[in-house]
């Protein structure tokens, strides 16, 4: 199935006056690069003219779907900053570089740009003008059709955040965790296939000609293979039929140690025909008197059931392991009992295991248990040490999974 301007990327380049610029052309998108080094501007749009990330005097602007903005920078000598637009503030962001844009495609019209080489078919130059078209009432417009689309897409793993997203269950079939509200919203269920089957069309008109920048399949939403065997199977089939294209083949998810540990190797096996790849689980921590506290079903054992049984299916998982929770009255039994638990699980290269920063809102259950419990909470330079020190403690014979950190902050969708 075609989509965007061409089916590789190119790159065109010269000078405009005494500014060096850069365009470049890829499956599903574009970006106008204006000058170098530390002055460089970037301007990255999908192929359909809607924003995807500028880099304008050293901050990055990423647009979600919802119309909002992440915007991350760094101070020199400080930590990396950030910040969330509102769709006001963001639709002024957009327009500033939709005039910058403006100038650049009339500069093109009148001459002005001086190319290396020869200058970009007409199509590219066709693509700017699917920019200049997007302006605040098609981007408010875009950002209402996304809800439609999807309930709140809250978090993925950050391998993850170019999946395509496909709803196949709602919720969170437990959701009592008091560290997570991302769908507090919302009661869970599963879909059934014609639903499903209406919801990637969807999708696949919504994304559009930016369906390629996206690869892979990331089934939502926080349990999805709960479900049972045969509903998982007629779900999983029409994932397959709706997205036939070799980017989209493999398939991910999240699912929680008490529940993963239901299902048996075999099964999961069945997942992978299917094109499952690596399952997440947030095992959070190894030392079950936190996960009490936490509020969260099942124990550590649970979860090295589940994932050894899915490693035995032949799939690889990725591991989450949850810095700074219940403080330092846990600290200790959190890095011995989480050591313990992740070594039984014979994590290997093709793993992934994420350090991922409690961060406590004060609208969030944990905050007032904390509070009632007397908790005593981590630093960021102490929840460092405490990564630190259960990587220290971890042996990985097979070889060494990625270690990597989960920063829910940085979360764009």
């Amino acid at each position: 199935m075609a989509h965007g301007l061409a089916a590789a990327s190119a790159s065109y380049q010269g000078r405009w006056g005494s500014m060096i610029f850069r365009v470049r052309t890829f499956p599903g998108g574009i970006t106008i690069s204006l000058g170098l080094h530390a002055r460089v501007q970037v301007y990255t749009y999908e192929a359909s003219g809607r924003p995807w990330t500028f880099i304008v005097d050293g901050r990055i602007y990423r647009r979600a779907l919802n119309g909002t903005m992440l915007v991350k920078w760094r101070p020199p000598g400080q930590p990396r900053q950030r910040t969330r637009l509102n769709q006001d503030e963001a639709l002024q962001v957009e327009a500033a570089a939709r005039k910058r844009i403006q100038a650049f495609t009339e500069a093109w019209d009148r001459g002005a740009l001086r190319f290396d080489h020869e200058p970009p078919p007409r199509q590219v130059r066709t693509q700017l003008d699917r920019i200049l078209a997007w302006d605040a009432t098609r981007s408010r417009a875009d950002a209402q059709r996304y809800t439609q689309v999807y309930k709140p897409i809250g978090i993925l793993p950050p391998d993850q955040y170019l999946a395509v997203v496909v709803q196949i269950t709602e919720g969170c079939s437990f959701n009592t965790c008091t560290f997570c509200t991302f769908y507090r919203d919302r009661p869970f269920r599963i879909k059934g296939p014609d639903e499903v089957r209406a919801h990637i069309a969807a999708i696949r008109d919504y994304l559009g000609p930016g369906l390629p920048l996206r690869h892979g399949v990331f089934l939502g939403d926080a349990n999805a293979l709960v479900a049972p065997m045969p509903r998982l199977r007629a779900l999983l089939a029409e994932v397959r039929r709706g997205f036939p294209e070799p980017g989209f083949r493999d398939l991910y998810a999240f699912l929680d140690g008490f529940s993963g540990e239901r299902k048996r190797a075999e099964d999961y096996a069945a997942l992978a025909a299917y094109g499952l790849r690596r399952v997440y689980i947030g095992l959070e921590s190894g030392h079950a008197p936190l996960l009490r506290f936490l509020r969260k079903p099942g124990t550590p054992e649970d979860a090295l059931a589940a994932v050894r049984a899915m490693k035995a299916g032949g799939l690889a998982v990725g591991v989450i392991v949850l810095l700074g929770a219940g403080g330092k009255q846990y600290a200790t039994g959190h890095v011995r009992d989480t050591i313990r638990v992740v070594n039984a699980m014979g994590l290997g290269p093709e793993d992934i295991l994420y350090f991922s920063e409690l961060v406590v809102e004060p609208d969030m259950p944990y905050a007032r248990e904390a509070l009632r419990a007397g908790i005593e909470p981590l630093t960021p330079e102490e929840q460092r040490a405490q990564q630190a020190a259960i990587v220290q403690g971890l042996r990985f014979p097979q070889g060494r999974p990625r270690i990597s950190r989960y920063d829910i902050r940085e979360f764009v969708y």
